[in-house]
């Protein structure tokens, strides 16, 4: 049993009406203003939203345990389980060279602290910018990137 050469597949025939430029598998990651945002944790489906969003997130978020405890870092890793104490997320601490594990059933607040690095920083961002410097006749240009701070 043999199946169709690859070479067959319509895409690779003469004639073929695809456009290469409109043929993105995946879309690209919408990244939501949330800088400044406490969400509300009413509900098992709003925290893992929350924290979905925080491990988007590109700056530090302030957790508050049931404990009453706070730990500002950066959420770098999530496993969302079947429950929340099966769930968890990784935090890299901002003074601690710790990382921590803490179960999503653990966590009672959640806030965007942090300033979001890469706020503005898109490639249309940064080529809108060098081009508006260009124009203005600026001589500093650069293809370096930007300091972060």
């Amino acid at each position: 049993m043999s199946g169709p050469r690859h070479a067959d597949r319509p895409s690779h025939t003469e004639g073929s009406s695809l456009n290469p430029d409109n043929l993105e598998v995946a879309p690209g990651t919408l990244h939501e203003a949330v800088q400044g945002w406490v969400p509300q944790l009413a509900s098992e489906e709003e925290l893992r939203i929350a924290l979905e969003k925080a491990f988007d997130y590109r700056g530090d978020v302030t957790l508050t345990l049931k404990d009453d405890s706070k730990i500002e870092g950066y959420i770098f890793d999530r496993v969302a389980g079947q429950t929340l104490t099966t769930s968890f997320v990784r935090v890299m601490p901002k003074d601690a060279s710790q990382k921590l594990k803490i179960s999503y059933d653990n966590i009672a607040a959640l806030s965007f602290t942090g300033r979001d690095t890469a706020a503005g920083k898109s490639w249309e961002a940064w080529v809108r910018k060098y081009w508006e410097k260009k124009a203005s006749g600026e001589g500093t240009l650069s293809l370096e990137p930007e300091s972060l701070e």
